[in-house]
Order: structure tokens, then sequence, then C-alpha cells
């Protein structure tokens, strides 16, 4: 039977009722029943698990890349952050991916294996892809209102990023998540049009703040609804969030939400064990995709997720891209880390 939609109420309306037959999971921005709670769906049932693609995998290359991480992430907290890097194991080919700004003779020294190191493991490390390409954080819909949903624009000052996902602690608190790097602890965060209070920061994580090597923080105090905007920069439609879990390798139809591009598809998950070292320092392990219309400044914070007719399968929200791969920091992460559930719509 068609649901009825309902036009979110940004502004006084003369008498308007509207109606649609529209997608079940597809609904316009309405202030939802806050204090429902509604169990996730079993996340096995999502759809990057059930099409979950045959990737290339290697044992020796993954205990490449973990050395040579851990070398980039010393080195980073020795001489700064001048150099940009982000590491993975290519899920086609099987081989490391180094993608950095940083000179010949520093890639040379985080990645050489000298003859204390298995053939193999020497192998993995000569087969080094090297791609230049600097990382950034991605700095920068609009006009929120409460029950806050993930993929709206938030600010602090000047800077401007976008809501994730809401979660729930153990003392049934809601938050919104969104990425460690734009706002301080403690300051009130507004919607991005500046009309309404979004919360206040806690929980921050960053290297080159707390030294974890994370990058997300929660924002509460308000209401925050487990939906994510779907659709353009402008939209109020939206969809349930019905599940969290991890990212599949392989999966090629992965979304993100953000206040610059809107929703957009089609990414590819590339790694789950990736690193990416920005100017606010070395996070892993994260996710690294490639594909779809890349995450641009404004984007970072907004919520990455798995979708079909059921609604959103959160998997994280973005922190960085070089143009051609992003990174996002992984639900499991967060999860494990502040002991949260995910809010479901």
């Amino acid at each position: 039977m068609p649901k009825a939609t309902k036009l979110k109420a940004k502004r006084p309306l003369a008498a308007a009722v509207i109606t649609a037959a529209v997608a079940l999971t597809t609904v316009l921005h309405t202030p939802a029943a806050h204090g429902a709670i509604t169990a996730p769906l079993d996340d096995r049932l999502a759809p990057d698990h059930v099409a979950a693609a045959r990737v290339k995998t290697s044992a020796t290359a993954e205990s490449a890349l973990a050395i040579i991480q851990s070398r980039i992430a010393r080195y980073v907290a020795t001489n700064g952050t001048t150099y940009t890097f982000g590491s993975y194991v290519d899920p086609d080919t099987g081989r490391i991916v180094l993608e950095t700004d940083a000179p010949t003779e520093v890639v040379a020294a985080l990645t050489a294996f000298d003859t204390s190191a298995s053939p193999a493991m020497r192998d993995a490390a000569r087969r080094v892809w090297v791609r230049h390409a600097t990382a950034t954080d991605l700095w920068h819909r609009r006009d929120d209102i409460p029950p806050y949903y993930g993929g709206g624009g938030i600010r602090s000052g000047s800077a401007i990023c976008s809501s994730g996902y809401a979660v729930r602690n153990a003392a049934g608190a809601r938050f919104s998540v969104t990425a460690g790097y734009f706002f301080p602890q403690g300051p009130t965060v507004l919607t991005e049009s500046g009309t309404s209070i979004y919360g206040t920061v806690s929980n921050r994580r960053l290297p080159t703040v707390t030294g974890h090597p994370m990058d997300f923080e929660l924002i509460g105090g308000r209401s925050y609804a487990g939906r994510v905007f779907v659709g353009g920069v402008r939209s109020s439609n939206s969809i349930p969030v019905v599940s969290a879990g991890s990212a599949v390798v392989g999966y090629a139809d992965y979304c993100h939400s953000g206040r610059t591009t809107g929703e957009r598809c089609n990414h590819r998950a590339i790694s789950i064990t990736a690193q990416v070292c920005t100017q606010t320092g070395c996070k892993s392990p994260v996710i690294a995709f490639t594909g779809g219309r890349m995450v641009e400044p404004g984007d970072s914070g907004g919520a990455f997720y798995a979708k079909d007719s059921r609604g959103a399968w959160i998997r994280g929200n973005v922190i960085a891209t070089n143009g051609t791969t992003g990174w996002a920091q992984p639900w499991t992460t967060i999860s494990s880390n502040l002991g949260v559930s995910i809010v479901t719509g």
C-alpha cells in the first residue's frame, strides 16, 4: 500500500497536504518518534555481505603492509605531517599500494626489508606500487531540523563538515558521529544554516590531539534519528538506518552522504586494513575506497554505507581523500572504542 509522505516543515505552510506513492524506505524529512527503539537487522543480510566479491588475498602482503604502516606512523609522529600517506593491499592484484607525496628516499626507507625478512616478505615489499598523490582532510543538507539525520551540514565557527549517523550509549543517550578533526572538545555546534543548535562535542579521537589512530567525535545534547539524507545537496529525502557492521572488500556499490556532494554511490571498497596519514596524523585501520563521484571538502564526517530497499547499512563515516582514493573511519572501531550501538530508523 502506498505510503504517504510529509514535507519537512522548515517554514510555515498554508494548508497543504501532500501524498505520493514512494518507495517504502524513502520519506521526506519529518520529525520522527525519538523514543522508539528498533532492533537492528542481522548485518549478514546486508547487500555487501550477500554479494561478497572474490578478492586476491595474501597473508604475506598483509603482514608486510602492517610493518610498513607501523613505520609510517612512527615517521609521522617523529617528523610531523609534512608528507601524506595512504596504504592498503589492492584487492585485484594482491600488491601493496602506497599513495604519497613523500620523496623517493623517504619511501625507500619506509618500504625496505633486509635479509632477515623472509623471501616472500621481501618480495611483497619489492612489489610495492607507489602512486604520487596528496591526501587531505575533507574540510567544509544544509538546514536540518530535529531530530537530526546523517549527511547534513554542521558548523562551528568557520569549520563546516557533515554529520554521520546516530548512536546510543549504554545509558540510552543519543549522539551524532562526525570526523574528529573539525571541532575541539566542548564547543557548541550549529546546523550549517546557523539557525539551530546541533549539539556539543565530546569523546574526541584524533592522533594529533588524543594520540589515538582514529578520526571521530560525538555530538550530543539534542535529538538524533536513525536516518540518512539521500538525494542532492538540498534534498530533504531520507532512508532509515537498518544496521551497522564491517565493510566488505570488493563490494562496489557503497554510498556516502554529505553536505557538498549529496548522496553518491558506486564506491568500491578496496581495503578494510588501510592506513591514511594527513595533516592530522595517521589513522588505521580505515576503509579505503575508489570509484563513483569521490567525496569532496565538506563531505567529511558524512555516512558511508551500503543500501537496499530496506535502508542504509552503516559501514563508517568518510574522513579523507586524495581525489582518487577515499578513506572512511570504520563503524567497528567507533562501536568497540566507545561501547555505543547503532540507532535505527
